[in-house]
This record gives C-alpha cells, structure tokens and sequence, in this order.
C-alpha cells in the first residue's frame, strides 16, 4: 500500500480519532507502518486506546482502505492535494497546534499555505460598514504580501477572501465539508476563483456535507494557518469568537475592528477589546503587532489607498462617515445646496471613495487619508 493511501486508510478509519493515528505514526513512525502492526503490538503502545487497537484489528479496516482506494481515484481526478501531518508541504504553522488535522485537502497551490498570513472573519449578516470595512483591510493587507485567511462563508469572510484578490493577492478558504461540495452555494463563484490565487482547504473526505458542528473544529484550521485573527464584526454569540479563543490557545494575536456602540452585530468585537484585543483603526496597528520577521511594512510596495479629492470633495468627505447617511443630512452638514452635493457624491462614487446605499444614502467606504 502507498504512503497516501495509507494515510486515507488511518483518516477513514473509525473509532482511530486524530490523537490516536498521531499516536500510532509518532510510536511507528508511518502509515504504512501502522497498518502493518499485528494487534499484539499495537497494544504495547502507550496511551492508545482500546478502541483504536480495535479499530485497527477489526472488520473496519478492510472498509476503509477500500474507501481510500475510491477516495484516491476521486481526489486525483479532481486535481485535489493531499497533505499528511508528516509531508514537507504541510505548512509549520498548523502544525505546532493542538490537535493539528493528519490530513488535508487542498485544491489550489499548497505552497500558499506556509506563507505569512492573517485571518479576517465576522458576522454573516454584517452590515455595510462591515462589509466595506473587511473589503478594503483584506485588499490592502494582501498588497502587502499578507495571505488572507477565512472560511467562505457569507458576509465578512466573503468580503475578505474578495478583498485579497482585489488587491493581486492570495487567500485560503477553510471549509467545514468536503472539497466537492460548494458551500454556501451562493459563494460558488469565489470557490472557483481562490484556487486559482491560493488555496480551498478541509480536513473532510470528499462527500462530507457541511454540518454545524464541523465548524468548530474548522475554525481551529482558520486561526492555525494565520499570524493573527481580525474580527471585523460579531455579536455576542458569534462562531467568530470560537475562533478568536482557538487563536488565544494557539498563541495568536487577536486583533478586533470596532463597530457602533449601540449595533449588537458589533457585541462580541467590543467584548474582546474589552478583554484585551488589539484595537484595529488601519492596517498599520496589525503590522506593528507582528513579531520580528513577518512583519510586512519593511517590504510593502504599495502604500495605503488615497484618493486624488478637490477641495470642494474633501469638505464633503468631511461630512461623511462609514455609516450611512442620506443626501439631505449630507448636503445640511456640508452647508451646500442638495444638486450640488449630489454631484460631487456622484465624482466621489465614481473615485471609488464613496458608495450609494438604497434610500438614497451614501458612506465613506472606508476612513480615508486625505
């Protein structure tokens, strides 16, 4: 048997666990090897479990080598990669976590997965704010050189995986099913793009569907691969906190953008800056966070985005907020007529630093340097 069919066998198996099979490799020192030990000596192993001796001893294996053999096949044609916890591939940085995945599916470029990168997630019903906010900080993160992080789900994480390709650079997605599935299907469109700018990532078998409770472990995936964690927008019992506690585990920094003081979608971030997060107004307070080595600044070769503005538009912009307000505010607090506000709104959407909202409300896309 081949050493990655092998690999499938232990991941397939039942009752082995990820503690178990690393078990077993570290005491073996191989898939191979582990399938080829008699039940005698597997149960001379330390600390390995009953079950695991079981498992590995009884009716099952035969099952899920031949499901790894079909898994082969599968992954093959699909144009998947497989990366075992002992590969050289195997990026570093998921590695010294507890409980590390023995096995990853990667569709895309494995190399991407080693390089410096940094988590962005948040709420999937965000708000424009934080929509534009997770857009603009991944973009220009990722024209950095940072690789960004997240889970493909809707809202901040889709904002962020679109942000780094908007700025020409790389981003991984890690998902709770198997790489054959598209998941949220309204997302198809960035799964099939990420992979050719970077990586789609599960420690599933092709088929597994995308059931709640694999999201946590997921999660672990997110902040294990990253430097750091940016929050953009939670509430008070967001899934993104999960991974903001996995990242405090792991020895991650956790960085949280701010949102309204009075906006439960922002709850949980303000409760982790109350809890000692790092307070994120630009990129800048990411990057002087990093350790020695990975920190982007020295090497950036692009700076932060400016907008080329006329005196009359920065009066305006000065007007404005990344919360929405309508024409008719705008125009009073800029003392200017409503037909002349409107045009320089117009001039300014077209720039790209203002955005129209339904009702006939504008924001700031983001706080600009002027």
């Amino acid at each position: 048997m081949e050493r990655q069919e092998a690999w499938l066998t232990l991941h397939l198996l039942a009752g082995l666990g990820t503690m178990g099979c690393r078990t077993l490799i570290d005491h073996f020192g191989g898939p191979v090897q582990v399938l080829a030990a008699d039940r005698q000596a597997l149960a001379r192993v330390e600390n390995i479990r009953r079950e695991a001796v079981a498992a590995l001893s009884g009716p099952g294996r035969q099952e899920a080598a031949a499901s790894a053999a079909r898994e082969l096949v599968l992954i093959r044609q699909q144009g998947i990669s497989l990366l075992a916890w002992d590969d050289p591939l195997y990026p570093d940085q998921l590695r010294t976590i507890h409980s590390p995945p023995m096995l990853l599916y990667v569709k895309g470029d494995t190399a991407v997965l080693g390089k410096r990168g940094l988590a962005m997630i948040g709420s999937r019903a965000c708000t424009d704010y934080g929509r534009s906010v997770a857009n603009r900080m991944a973009r220009d993160l990722a024209r950095q050189g940072f690789v960004i992080i997240s889970g493909l789900a809707l809202g901040i994480d889709a904002e962020a995986h679109r942000g780094a390709l908007a700025g020409g650079g790389s981003t991984v997605a890690v998902l709770g099913c198997g790489l054959d599935l598209v998941y949220p299907r309204a997302n198809q469109e960035l799964f099939q793009k990420i992979p050719e700018h970077g990586a789609i990532v599960s420690e599933y078998p092709l088929g597994t569907k995308p059931d709640s409770f694999r999201f946590p472990a997921r999660n672990r995936i997110i902040s294990g691969l990253a430097q750091g964690v940016i929050v953009v927008e939670a509430a008070k019992n967001s899934g993104s906190l999960i991974t903001a506690q996995h990242a405090l585990e792991q020895g991650r920094e956790v960085f949280a953008v701010p949102g309204r003081v009075d906006s439960f979608k922002s709850a949980g971030t303000h409760a982790l800056l109350q809890q000692g997060a790092k307070l994120v107004q630009s990129i800048n307070d990411i990057i002087e966070e990093l350790p020695t080595g990975i920190s982007a600044a020295a090497d950036a070769d692009q700076p932060p985005t400016t907008f080329d503005l006329s005196p009359a538009e920065r009066q305006l912009c000065a007007c404005l907020d990344v919360y929405p307000k309508t024409i008719d505010e705008i125009a009073v607090a800029a003392a200017l007529p409503t037909q002349k506000a409107s045009e320089l709104l117009l001039l300014l959407e077209l720039k790209g630093a203002v955005q129209s909202l339904p009702g006939n409300c504008f924001q700031l896309t983001m706080p600009l340097e002027f």
